[in-house]
């Protein structure tokens, strides 16, 4: 397994990178999975906002994005991360179900951010937040903003996760069309999203189920193969792969 890290949380220690916090572990799951990560600041902002933080035995595997423009993205991305994967790990005895289990996280990163951005430095804040959680065989996969989660299989790119964003309810609605979207002037909205990380008080993230068997696959997290399963802000843009809609089970 070949890693690139930048902006990431996870448990084995090195500088810059805050371990995740140890629990008794669950019995191994039959997936097997390989991880590499990347994140890169982009030509246009001087600071990364991308943040990212995975535990292996616990199977836990998060992307965070702070707002761009907003203030202390990069603050509000990286603590969604370290409370997110903390409040997962401290439930690893509970019993709970991994959708749950999920839910609390999530919920524990943005009472964090949110607590955070009352100061005033920090006013303003938030993130989107990408999570994806093994449960036996399946994936369980939670979302808040438009962050996305792929699949690729067989030659196809499917996208997991519904975007929270002011273009996707234009979609949804019926008001433009996926194609029609690249071409609007949304005056200044396209960037614009519905639901975040830290925001308010509360949050609604949206969870999905994937099965991983019976085809073998293997994961790829960055701040956005086989089966490739892939979390992403962007859509890729591969030749190869073809975009299809969303097509994983519903939680909610």
């Amino acid at each position: 397994m070949t890693e690139e890290t930048t902006n990431e949380l996870r448990p084995t220690a090195e500088p810059n990178a805050q371990p995740a916090p140890s629990a008794n572990q669950p019995e191994t799951p039959s997936i097997r999975i390989a991880v590499s990560a990347l994140s890169d600041i982009g030509c246009v902002r001087t600071n990364n906002e991308d943040f990212f933080g995975y535990d292996e035995p616990l199977g836990i595997y998060v992307v965070c994005d702070g707002m761009g423009g907003m203030a202390s993205g990069e603050v509000a991305s990286s603590r969604a991360v370290a409370a997110l994967m903390q409040s997962y790990a401290a439930s690893a005895d509970s019993g709970a179900p991994v959708s749950t289990r999920l839910l609390y996280a999530i919920t524990a990163a943005n009472s964090d951010v949110w607590e955070n951005s009352q100061i005033p430095a920090n006013k303003g804040m938030g993130t989107t937040a990408v999570v994806a959680a093994l449960d036996g065989d399946k994936l369980i996969l939670g979302n808040v903003g438009d962050s996305r989660a792929y699949i690729f299989q067989d030659g196809q790119c499917v996208q997991l996760t519904v975007d929270h964003s002011y273009v996707n309810e234009l979609i949804r609605n019926g008001t433009l069309t996926i194609e029609s979207a690249r071409e609007a002037d949304l005056k200044g909205m396209e960037s614009i999203i519905t639901r975040a990380v830290g925001v308010a008080a509360s949050v609604q993230p949206d969870f999905f189920s994937v099965d991983l068997k019976p085809a073998p696959r293997s994961f790829l997290q960055q701040t956005d193969s086989p089966a490739t399963f892939s979390m992403t802000r962007s859509p890729l843009s591969s030749p190869l792969l073809h975009l299809t809609q969303p097509a994983p089970t519903s939680l909610t």
